[in-house]
């Protein structure tokens, strides 16, 4: 059946994709050169924008704002107009792709309902954060330098000191390390320019007040039926994000859920030990490792994302993942995407492939199904799980996200089920989530020693002096 479904999504691109991703490769390219002296490259490329969402409510603002930008008048405000159409073409590319998923897997999806919350109010912090973003947007990435660079500094800081614009301060913090751990950038020099102009048009859109949509707040209870986690690794975060299907406790279709818990942390912090900042979730972690359902009661809930509460929470029986995902899947219903992260690199949806994996021309390794293939992520393979590109390559089954990537689907494996040694074995990326289980992990974990309490024991020292 999968191999049908996998026809349908590889059965020609949507529609217009193809030109509306080199609009946005041409406006990116001119915000690595930056706009202080736009050339004839720059025109082209913020026209072909302007003109890509002719025909929508964004239409005269956008030929406004790009006249600005292309004859040395920008302003804050035109910079604002900028993103937003870069956003909004982006967001389309995001539907459409989206569309063909669901389409081909005949998901069910539910409506968007909005529930617009205010925007924030003119502030000190915001004023400083759109006119760094205008100083940046002049030099572009290659124009960037260290004092520029140091001068995100105190929007960060201001930003920060209000609870409500953290997400900003992060986004500003974020771009601004990465240029500065690019620099010096030449010609020479390769330069993701999608991701820094990704993030570039979400903190130009914050900046500017941009009221974040959410689905209605509302609380759920029921049955939560883990399926994978996604496991993120930063030098500063540590991040879990369970993907799940929830079986309402008053009955009805099941739903696609997912529940994130996040903890700040060191770049000395790595791999497994990552664990050990979440421990404040105890039955979350559980649930993981032992791969259990759980019950849950009156857990706030917008949309598809679920706010955990640890106290409305109690561990159920055990509950298989690749048993969930083969009975329950086809069935339950997907959250819809708020207007903000539509995008196709937030595409990320569940899926379960039974197949073998082989290796295509290139060498790299794909999941066989019926003449079809579709090829493994195997570089999002996290280092705090028992995933490994051997384990992977020796699959028969995989539960995974279905991701759009490098214009392609991908499947970003969450777990596996494969033959070793003629044995039949399961590994999940929350298998370690209470400690590691494999002997040889085990011992070279001890051997490095325990980052995570050394950290707390000396932060204690320090607040005890």
């Amino acid at each position: 059946m999968l191999a049908a479904q996998l026809t349908q999504l590889d059965d020609g691109a949507p529609a217009g994709l193809a030109e509306a991703l080199a609009v946005v490769d041409g406006v990116d390219d001119s915000l690595t050169r930056g706009l202080a002296r736009p050339g004839e490259p720059d025109a082209a490329a913020w026209a072909a924008l302007a003109a890509a969402v002719d025909g929508t409510p964004l239409a005269q603002r956008a030929a406004e704002a790009v006249r600005a930008a292309t004859t040395g008048a920008l302003t804050e405000d035109h910079l604002a107009v900028l993103a937003g159409a870069r956003a909004a073409l982006l967001g389309a590319v995001h539907d459409a792709l989206l569309d063909r998923l669901d389409t081909a897997l005949h998901r069910s999806r539910a409506p968007w309902a909005a529930a617009p919350s205010a925007a924030p109010g003119a502030t000190p912090a915001l004023a400083g954060a759109r006119a760094w973003l205008h100083e940046l947007t002049l030099a572009g990435w290659r124009g960037a330098d260290h004092e520029l660079l140091s001068g995100a500094a105190g929007p960060v800081e201001a930003t920060l000191a209000e609870p409500s614009q953290r997400r900003l301060a992060v986004l500003l913090d974020g771009l601004a390390t990465e240029l500065r751990a690019g620099l010096p950038v030449t010609a020479a020099t390769p330069v993701p320019t999608r991701r820094w102009a990704d993030l570039w048009t979400r903190a130009v859109l914050l900046a500017a007040g941009a009221a974040t949509e959410a689905a209605p707040a509302e609380t759920v209870s029921g049955r939560l039926l883990p399926l994978g986690v996604d496991v993120h690794e930063h030098d500063t975060a540590f991040q879990a994000q369970l993907h799940a299907l929830l079986e309402p406790a008053g009955g009805g279709p099941g739903r696609l859920v997912r529940v994130t818990v996040v903890a700040a942390k060191v770049a000395t912090i790595v791999g497994p030990a990552g664990w050990r900042l979440l421990e404040a979730y105890p039955v979350l972690l559980k649930a993981l490792a032992e791969r259990r359902a759980v019950t849950v009661t009156d857990l706030p809930a917008h949309g598809g994302d679920l706010h955990w509460v640890e106290e409305r929470a109690v561990l159920g029986d055990p509950a298989d993942p690749f048993a969930t995902a083969r009975v329950l899947l086809a069935d339950a219903t997907a959250p819809a995407t708020p207007p903000l992260q539509r995008h196709p690199a937030a595409l990320a949806e569940p899926v379960l492939v039974e197949g073998r994996v082989v290796r295509d021309d290139d060498g790299e390794p794909v999941v066989a199904l019926d003449g079809q293939t579709i090829p493994l992520a195997v570089d999002r393979l996290p280092a705090a799980g028992p995933l490994t590109p051997a384990l992977v390559n020796a699959a028969t089954a995989c539960l995974g996200l279905l991701r759009w990537d490098d214009d392609r689907w991908l499947l970003q494996p969450l777990a596996v089920r494969a033959t070793v040694k003629r044995q039949t074995v399961e590994a999940h990326n929350g298998d370690w989530a209470c400690g590691v289980t494999d002997p040889k992990v085990a011992k070279a974990e001890a051997r490095a020693g325990d980052a995570v309490a050394v950290l707390r024991e000396r932060a204690g020292r320090l607040l005890r002096r």
